[in-house]
């Protein structure tokens, strides 16, 4: 099948666009159902920032604004590889297991052994990538859920992080670990939020201009019609979590960098948030669906809850019943939008 075809074909799957079998033409779908998905979260930030205006004006400092930055940067780069997995509908539970192996692992060789630290950081994305295989292969060798599979893998990953690093915390890195970290750029930009920022345009392009968005967004829309179009289903899933790995990886780097320690049992809320923010930001859970501009969104909400909530002296508890409550939020509202566009082209029928 050429590519033309094939992209044809996914096109056809990807169901953007609702038909009227009566009268068998397209019909758009209105502005605010095609776009809340980013609107939504944009509208919350919006809300919050007069809310932390009256409140708090500190929160619209350069330096308050820069720490919001610095914090999203690691979920900018784990939220681009979710956004593809999630589309694809798959799911990784082992994100935060796989970015402390690695983390772990590339500190022992800088630490223990003397490793180039250059080297070692390529080595931790390896393994990282590696994770991402392992759990691809899981996936699709052995037909175990991806819920379930990278449920079990995150145990083994910490494990095997704890074992070899014997639940020790290696400190004091060389440069550039502490300056991808916790560097600015000009002394103004946090380093680590370029490299997020760059993830996500990254992510980007991957979506949109290759195969690999592309089929993903095939596979979660509708997995058999993928097939019929000659997509191999378990080769995209795999490239889908190892890159997911890698992204793990490096949110990894970024963490040690940014403490100048690591630990096995490191990275611990990592899961969740990325997800959260993923969700948030209008990536459909189910798959078929997502936005790296949404992803990103999403990200800078939930670092500008849990900042404003710090500046106004709340306890970190209260940061997880707000991330909560944006989350079933949101799912609440796509859900209506989804019940309501159903309805619609039913009665169009």
């Amino acid at each position: 099948m050429s590519n033309l075809e094939n992209q044809s074909t996914i096109d056809a799957v990807l169901g953007h666009q609702t038909t009227s079998k009566s009268e068998g033409r397209k019909i758009e779908l209105p502005w605010v159902q095609r776009y809340f998905n980013v609107a939504g979260p944009l509208v919350m930030i919006i809300g919050l920032g007069l809310v932390m205006a009256i409140f708090e004006p500190r929160f619209f400092e350069i330096a308050n604004l820069m720490i919001i930055l610095q914090d999203a940067a690691i979920f900018m780069v784990l939220g681009m590889a979710m956004t593809l997995v999630i589309t694809g509908k798959g799911i990784d539970l082992s994100i935060g297991a796989v970015a402390a192996l690695s983390a772990v692992i590339m500190a022992m060789l800088i630490k223990d052994v003397g490793m180039n630290v250059y080297l070692a950081m390529v080595v931790g994305m390896l393994v990282g990538t590696t994770c991402g295989v392992v759990n691809g292969l899981v996936i699709t060798k052995l037909r175990v859920p991806d819920l379930m599979a990278t449920l079990a893998m995150d145990v083994i990953y910490r494990g095997l992080g704890l074992v070899l690093a014997a639940g020790t915390v290696l400190a004091r890195f060389p440069d550039p670990i502490p300056f991808l970290g916790r560097g600015h750029v000009f002394g103004v930009f946090p380093v680590a939020a370029a490299i997020g920022l760059l993830a996500l345009g990254i992510g980007y392009v991957l979506y949109h201009h290759t195969k690999l968005g592309r089929y993903a967004i095939a596979i979660g829309a509708n997995r058999e019609a993928a097939q019929l179009t000659g997509i191999n289903v378990d080769r995209q899933k795999i490239y889908l979590y190892a890159l997911m790995g890698l992204c793990a990886a490096i949110a990894g780097i970024l963490l040690t960098g940014r403490l100048n320690a690591i630990q096995s049992t490191a990275a611990v809320g990592f899961t969740l948030h990325t997800i959260a923010a993923v969700v948030v930001g209008g990536t459909v859970l189910f798959g078929g669906r997502g936005t790296m501009f949404g992803t990103l969104v999403g990200v800078l909400l939930l670092s500008m809850v849990t900042n404003s909530l710090v500046l106004l002296r709340f306890q970190f508890f209260w940061q997880l019943v707000a991330a909560g409550v944006i989350i079933i939020a949101s799912i609440a509202s796509y859900a209506y939008l989804q019940h309501r566009n159903n309805a619609d082209a039913r009665q169009d029928e």
